[in-house]
């Protein structure tokens, strides 16, 4: 296993605009007229700092891959654009690829009048044809490529409804490598990670779609947009033949059959990093019980994604597990801490020698106070290092110390679910799935 230690620019632990600090601040003025001027400077600061929401429709389909959809729904709304989430089928929740459910916030026909600055479209089968199969949704992105607007897509979709609606004629595009030779005779194809040709914007699956959504906001934003909105996502670099983990202290992880794995879910939880545990975890053939911590199934993420859980924790905490990993996210986080019936799990697995790991906020705000981490090295995401009693290991994007696996936010969360597949699986079937995934070079 490969051992590298990374330091993250400083703009990662950056990532607030100047409204935000100018909303922050406060001041106790000794004069009146001080504090006349202040308030005027104030409001009319944050308003020149303010920028106009963007309009962005994000389609999504019954086979829809997760990640796709949901890592370009946040990260466009950590850039402060108006994401509806919208459903082709006949119903709000659709069931996506890897058994993720997904609520969405309306149906595609609630959009058929609305104007948009940006439609993009995630990937996965069969849910890119699910998406080329709506009427409503081919006249909406026709009427943007011909109002010289905004459209994007990533993986099947740019071949499968973008080829087939005639979007991409005369531009270069790409796609998901074994779509490539329908994708030619609609566009040129190109072996890019993101490609932009014009106003049209397409990539090639889901270990590209950090990237891609980056570029969205530069394109809706501008590049200062999209610096800001990177930098807290301690994105991945270097995209080479292999990913990187720092292991300490090996021990073997050997679960009686195909690892049963748990990962909880709450209201606030950051739902990229939730979603690419769920996903990764069960193309590796894991049983991944996702579970609620509230008193119902569905949860609003940290972005506002709505996601339905399998069952409420108190339904899961009947079993025992392989592994109980807990995704990010201050609010989610808060949630777990809380959750005495969590926590009580987790020391389990602790005095057991089973498996368990957190990502984000969560090692410093779960497992940090509740003594998880005692005798351990870990990491976390870098606002909150602080709060770990050892930091000898914090600069690491993602950490193995025995049983317990830790790592830094949502740019990381790849790298975290690969670490775990490499635990139960060995180095080669992860390998093998970051390459499916286009994470590191097929």
């Amino acid at each position: 296993m490969a051992l590298c230690h990374l330091t993250p620019p400083r703009s990662f632990l950056l990532g607030s605009s100047p409204s935000y600090y100018i909303s922050k601040l406060k001041l106790k003025p000794t004069i009146p007229s001080l504090k006349k001027r202040f308030f005027s400077f104030s409001i009319s600061a944050a308003m020149a700092s303010a920028s106009p929401a963007k309009k962005v429709l994000v389609p999504i389909a019954n086979g829809t891959e997760p990640m796709e959809a949901v890592i370009t729904i946040d990260v466009l709304r950590r850039a402060g654009a108006d994401v509806t989430v919208a459903s082709v089928e006949k119903q709000l929740r659709v069931e996506a690829c890897h058994g993720v459910k997904i609520i969405a916030d309306v149906l595609i026909s609630d959009c058929s009048k609305s104007v948009f600055d940006l439609i993009t479209l995630p990937g996965g089968m069969p849910g890119a044809a699910n998406l080329k199969n709506s009427e409503v949704l081919e006249s909406l992105v026709k009427k943007q490529a011909a109002d010289g607007k905004l459209y994007a897509a990533i993986c099947a979709s740019p071949a499968v409804a973008f080829g087939s609606w005639g979007v991409l004629k005369g531009l270069k595009a790409t796609c998901y490598p074994s779509f490539t030779d329908q994708l030619a005779s609609s566009a040129t194809t190109v072996e890019a990670r993101v490609q932009v040709d014009g106003k049209a914007v397409t990539s090639r699956g889901p270990g590209t779609t950090m990237e891609f959504a980056v570029v969205l906001v530069e394109q809706l934003y501008g590049k200062e947009k999209a610096d800001e909105v990177s930098g807290p996502l301690v994105m991945c670099s270097n995209h080479g033949d292999e990913y990187i983990i720092t292991e300490l202290n090996p021990v073997e992880w050997t679960p009686n059959d195909s690892p049963k794995i748990l990962v909880p879910i709450a209201n606030g939880t950051e739902e990229m990093e939730a979603t690419i545990i769920i996903d990764i975890l069960r193309r590796a053939k894991a049983n991944v019980v996702v579970a609620s911590v509230e008193d119902q199934l569905e949860i609003l993420a940290s972005r506002k994604v709505k996601l339905e859980a399998d069952v409420l924790l108190d339904e899961a905490a009947k079993l025992s597990y392989d592994l109980i990993v807990l995704p990010g996210g201050l609010g989610g986080a808060q949630a777990f801490a809380k959750s005495e019936k969590l926590v009580n799990m987790l020391k389990k697995q602790r005095v057991s020698q089973r498996p368990y790991g957190a990502i984000c906020a969560s090692p410093a705000l779960v497992l940090e106070p509740h003594g998880l981490l005692k005798g351990k090295k870990a990491t976390a995401f870098p606002a909150m290092c602080d709060k770990l009693s050892d930091k000898s290991e914090i600069e690491n994007r993602v950490v193995v110390d025995g049983n317990l696996i830790t790592s830094r936010g949502p740019g990381t969360s790849i790298e975290f679910a690969l670490g775990i597949v490499e635990k139960f699986f060995g180095r080669q079937k992860a390998i093998e799935l970051a390459k499916v995934m286009l994470f590191v070079h097929p």
